[in-house]
């Protein structure tokens, strides 16, 4: 049995966490348009990778500390306008793919001992990644919750949130941190190559949807979790990558949820429409219809309403319909 399995166990549980972090802060890079962020940082923490395997250090730590170093560079390039977001993230990519190679084949270490950080190694997962794995995921977690409305003010709008007060540096630098942190999270499990699509394809399709920002932060996360152990545990049976797998499964939500969000917009305006069709008033006739006449003199008070005259009775409006009065 699957679940008996103390390998396949630490998979689930580390697939599990990556499954529902990677779009918790993807939804934030989504929403501010960087989407390919999570490539860059990926390749940068290639660097730290091969930093770790040249220097005997666990790669884990060190591809965190790397990784956010390379964050910061690039939100510093951005927001100074030196560089624009894609040309910074584009050295970055390039500067650290290179690098982690480069440290790696120094010492020995060639691609080949790159690839299970590169694709992912969810099998070889041992119970240190996970305990690393299990705090850095609740700590990102905790923080994004913690600072939802504030996160989220910046990513949508940098000016509106200057003028709430906030410190708009500080949650940019604080949002491209916890991408660099997921990233690191998120390796071992997707590989650092594909570990973008994690975070960004169940947010597509959450997008998709559902509607409203709060709501489509959850079901993406529900996505990430189902994709994640969907692609661990068919991979056991078809002795397929889990990695591979697992974005595999990502991409099928977002083409199914393309089709089913049109149809689900399509009944929200329809629900909609009704909603907003008010039945007519009731045809309610007057008491005095039969026995009194309006008209110049009558001792009733005369209003214009439209196109016709109503009269004041008590009140009320009577208005002539078809030889009798309705009262409004």
């Amino acid at each position: 049995m699957i679940f008996t399995l103390e390998f396949m166990q630490r998979a689930l549980i580390a697939a599990a966490i990556a499954g529902v972090v990677s779009p918790t802060v993807g939804a934030f890079i989504v929403q501010r348009r960087l989407s390919l962020l999570g490539d860059g940082l990926g390749h940068v923490a290639i660097a730290g990778v091969g930093l770790a395997l040249a220097t005997g250090m666990a790669p884990l730590p060190v591809a965190v500390v790397v990784a956010i170093l390379g964050a910061v560079i690039i939100e510093l390039l951005r927001s100074s306008g030196r560089a624009s977001a894609d040309t910074a993230m584009a050295v970055i990519f390039y500067g650290g793919l290179a690098t982690g190679i480069l440290l790696a084949g120094m010492v020995g270490q060639g691609a080949g001992t790159l690839s299970s950080y590169l694709f992912g190694s969810l099998l070889s997962v041992e119970a240190l990644d996970i305990w690393l794995i299990g705090i850095l995921g609740a700590a990102i977690v905790v923080l994004v919750f913690g600072l939802f409305k504030q996160l989220f003010a910046v990513s949508s709008d940098e000016d509106y949130a200057h003028t709430l007060g906030l410190n708009v540096r500080f949650y940019n630098l604080l949002i491209v941190v916890l991408a660099a942190c997921t990233i690191t999270v998120s390796m071992r499990t997707v590989g650092l190559l594909m570990v973008s699509a994690l975070m960004v394809v169940p947010v597509a399709a959450s997008n998709n949807l559902t509607r409203g920002f709060s709501r489509s932060v959850l079901v993406a996360m529900g996505l990430g979790l189902f994709s994640a152990l969907a692609g661990v545990i068919g991979s056991f049976y078809l002795d397929a990558p889990p990695g591979s797998l697992i974005v595999v499964i990502t991409i099928i939500c977002f083409v199914i949820s393309l089709p089913l969000g049109k149809q689900l917009l399509r009944r929200r305006r329809g629900l909609q429409v009704v909603e907003a069709v008010e039945p007519p008033p009731p045809h309610i006739p007057a008491d005095e219809d039969c026995e009194h006449v309006h008209g110049p003199g009558c001792g009733h008070r005369a209003v214009i309403h439209g196109s016709h005259v109503d009269y004041l009775v008590d009140g009320h409006r009577h208005a002539e319909h078809e030889g009798h009065y309705d009262e409004h």
